[in-house]
């Protein structure tokens, strides 16, 4: 468990398609923000607008202004500070019989949970032909069998 401090940066744009907006997110997840979301929001003149918001360190936070400049329509970007509390995170492989499967546990403030990495049970669930829940589940079987 632990905290640190993250700049999180927004900026409004009513002008921008959704192709271009996917891809100012994915050019600013590829240059080290931390979180990329959207937010729906109204704008002047009553036109529905996008507000980005990027969440990074502090050390990445000029780079990330000039990326939303760059790949986004806005004139304008605003900033704020933010403590952020972080849970301890581990990963590990789980071998299967489907191959190896890939699991992050977070552990802190009296909870403990984990997930396996979607890109691996995607890849299970095509191959099998199943829901990402069954390949979950098959996962997990396999898992418990080979603890016996």
């Amino acid at each position: 468990m632990s905290t640190d401090e993250v700049c999180g940066l927004s900026c409004n744009v009513d002008d921008m398609t959704a192709e271009e907006m996917g891809f100012a997110m994915e050019q600013l997840l590829h240059g080290g923000a931390l979180e990329v979301y959207t937010t729906p929001i109204g704008m002047k003149k009553c036109r529905p607008g996008t507000m980005l918001t990027v969440l990074c360190r502090e050390a990445d936070r000029e780079e990330m202004v000039r990326l939303l400049f760059l790949h986004t329509t806005t004139i304008g970007v605003r900033e704020s500070c933010y403590r952020r509390y972080v849970l301890d995170r581990e990963a590990d492989t789980r071998s299967t019989p489907w191959g190896p499967v890939r699991r992050k546990t977070s552990r802190g403030y009296g909870v403990c949970r984990w997930k396996y990495e979607f890109d691996d049970l995607s890849r299970l669930a095509k191959e099998q032909g199943v829901s990402l829940r069954e390949a979950a589940r098959m996962v997990e079987e396999a898992g418990s069998d080979s603890e016996n």
